[in-house]
């Protein structure tokens, strides 16, 4: 694993222990020497786990469209940042760049984020992990929304989205490494992903 893309929020929402998260898996991952994919943002979560992924030693690469340059205040001091047009090409450049996928808290766009690499995974169309960083419960109603597909056949056997779970942003690091070791795709598989993508 040498990559993980974080998604998270531009604000920092109500609960200190969401920016206490933010700069425990930014200095993970910089420690463990691996690469975060993000945003690009300078604000909230997203500006904190990239600080502190460069104050772990990491290299950061912020994806960021035109148009949110000024509003999420571009971070200069990462090692790359890529410039897009517009979102899709963002989440694109995001996934192509990412080996797992982690969700922190935050709003819609973070939401939006999450649930496309579900959905991507449900059809097939990558294998590469996806934990969600539920701190203090924050992602439980989604799990309760699922749960509720779930009961009313919507999300079947075979169909249902593969996905980890923790409280504790310490274990997020070695649950991915276990994640992509158990099942890491070839090659070949990677380059028939990009192509259906």
């Amino acid at each position: 694993m040498n990559s993980v893309c974080v998604y998270c929020g531009s604000g920092f929402g109500g609960d200190p222990a969401f920016k206490d998260a933010a700069v425990t898996v930014g200095r993970a991952l910089g420690e463990a020497g691996i690469n975060l994919v993000y945003g690009g943002g300078n604000v909230g979560l997203m500006g904190t786990v990239a600080h502190a992924a460069l104050q772990g030693g990491g290299h950061v690469t912020g994806i960021i469209p035109d148009f949110l340059k000024s509003r999420e205040r571009m971070l200069e001091d990462i090692q790359e940042t890529v410039v897009v047009g517009d979102m899709h090409t963002r989440k694109k450049l995001m996934f192509d760049r990412a080996d797992a996928f982690v969700a922190m808290p935050g709003g819609i766009g973070t939401l939006e984020e999450l649930i496309e690499q579900m959905t991507w995974a449900q059809l097939g169309q990558h294998a590469k992990p996806i934990l969600l960083l539920s701190i203090n419960g924050f992602w439980d109603p989604l799990l309760t929304l699922l749960a509720h597909m779930r009961g009313h056949g919507f999300l079947r056997p075979g169909l249902d989205p593969a996905f980890l779970v923790t409280t504790d942003p310490a274990d997020v690091v070695g649950m991915l490494r276990d994640a992509v070791a158990k099942r890491a795709p070839s090659p070949e598989e990677e380059a028939l992903v990009r192509e259906r993508l």
